[in-house]
């Protein structure tokens, strides 16, 4: 099976950037589409393939981006644009709820299959990440019979009514839209460039469950919800032994531990699921971004008699698991066999650690470089502090951006660059993209 690269796997600027038609129709967006919908860069784009976008000027931009981490896949990956057209022609939607239809049984089967521990499972299909988030959260009130759900500090679980309850960061993801869902209490993240150089996952566990026992009760909660890795918080990667002991006071206490998986899943880190890197064996998985290879599409898995709880009807909705985005996903899905992308992320990971290990030794403004697999990140600062440093973190987008590199920020303090590129990226574009990072962040000293 071939990457889906029938555009040059190549950069390739043919005017300034933004062109001409990129402006024209930034123009044309300020007059019709709302102001509170915003983009990283006003480069439009016509067409993509693997790690490569093509915007409506002809200019050809390396993708370090993955539409946020949704094309592991590629863009348009031969075997997704394969299912879904087939599907399209067949059939684009009687809702699973009125006529079911067997690629819906499909996906749930192989996320089943997938995620993490050998129990017996059961799965859930949704429109997006958020969705899938909140219907954990259902999931496990009725399950349980109880109220309370814990959250941490830099957390990123979506943008509707209850999932902005368990977003921890206020701007621009909060501001003035509550009241927000009640029952959320949220407790302190291991983040290592920021705890006691001494403090080990353990200690940060401890630090914040014992922060629930005083002030919420074990008894009261229904679900500890966490990101093995942190994605809009700013790649916040937990100190080793942290997800083991949320795992272990769950289990002992009768709450349930939600694994939010949705940035980390499906091959991006190097393992299937982030949670894998620890064996940590959640007691239900939400997932979304990279499943579909593009198609919007999520999934709520789990313990068998936890996601049976739910009385018929109770969880489900008119587009979720709509049948094009299942076929996708079962394309997407063998895509990533076949290619073996795990691998293939541990193996860019290893690229990205070596040449941002090497723009950090050169620049006191990168504090901290960390991710795991094809997710990582730098942390930008003050110079000789840990003082975020966001107008930084924006320059260095905005200059690779005029070079055809598109980059994402992030981070609780905007200060953080992401970088999650297409899982079947080729070595010299990666190089290629790096460089202009490099040179992004050495012009911050110019």
């Amino acid at each position: 099976m071939d990457d889906g690269s029938r555009i040059p796997q190549r950069r390739k600027l043919v005017t300034e950037l933004p062109g001409p038609r990129s402006r024209e129709l930034e123009r044309r967006r300020r007059r019709a589409v709302a102001s509170g919908v915003s983009s990283a860069s006003s480069l439009y784009i016509v067409e993509a393939s693997g790690a490569i976008l093509v915007d409506v000027d002809g200019n050809a931009l390396v993708d370090l981006g993955s539409g946020i981490a949704v094309v592991g896949v590629g863009h348009t990956a031969p075997l997704v644009v394969e299912r879904a057209s087939a599907q399209t022609a067949r059939l684009t939607h009687s809702c699973f709820m009125v006529s079911p239809y067997e690629a819906y049984v499909a996906v749930c089967e192989e996320l089943n299959a997938l995620t993490p521990g050998s129990h017996e499972k059961r799965s859930a299909l949704f429109n997006s990440g958020a969705e899938a988030v909140e219907n954990a959260v259902k999931i496990a009130r009725r399950a349980t019979g109880r109220q309370a759900v814990v959250v941490f500090d830099h957390a990123y679980h979506g943008r509707t009514n209850l999932t902005m309850a368990l977003t921890a960061k206020n701007m621009p993801y909060k501001d003035g839209f509550g009241p927000f869902a009640p029952e959320i209490y949220r407790v302190p993240m291991s983040y290592p460039f920021r705890d006691p150089e001494t403090m080990t996952g353990a200690a940060a566990a401890e630090r914040a469950l014992s922060l629930v026992e005083s002030q919420v009760g074990a008894d009261n909660v229904a679900c500890v919800v966490v990101e093995p890795i942190q994605g809009e918080g700013g790649f916040v990667v937990p100190a080793r032994g942290f997800l083991p002991a949320l795992s272990s006071w769950c289990a002992a206490h009768g709450a349930l531990l939600v694994a939010d998986e949705i940035q980390t899943g499906l091959a991006r880190t190097g393992d299937w699921f982030a949670c894998d890197d620890e064996r940590v064996v959640p007691d239900l998985v939400t997932t979304a971004k990279g499943i579909a290879g593009g198609f919007p599409l999520a999934g709520v898995t789990g313990r068998a008699e936890v996601m049976d709880a739910v009385h018929a009807g109770g969880i489900g909705g008119t587009y979720g698991g709509n049948p094009v985005a299942c076929e996708a996903a079962l394309g997407a899905l063998a895509t990533m066999r076949e290619l073996d992308l795990p691998t293939a992320a541990r193996q860019i990971g290893a690229v990205l650690r070596t040449r941002l290990d090497t723009i950090a030794a050169a620049s006191p403004r990168v504090g901290d470089v960390r991710g795991r697999g094809a997710m990582q990140a730098i942390e930008l600062v003050q110079p000789g502090t840990k003082m975020p440093d966001a107008a930084a973190a924006r320059a260095v987008a905005s200059r690779c951006h005029a070079h055809g590199v598109v980059v994402l920020t992030c981070g609780t303090f905007g200060n953080v660059i992401r970088l999650l590129p297409p899982l079947v990226i080729d070595t010299e574009l990666l190089a290629d993209g790096l460089d202009v990072l490099a040179a992004c962040v050495d012009d911050l000293d110019s």
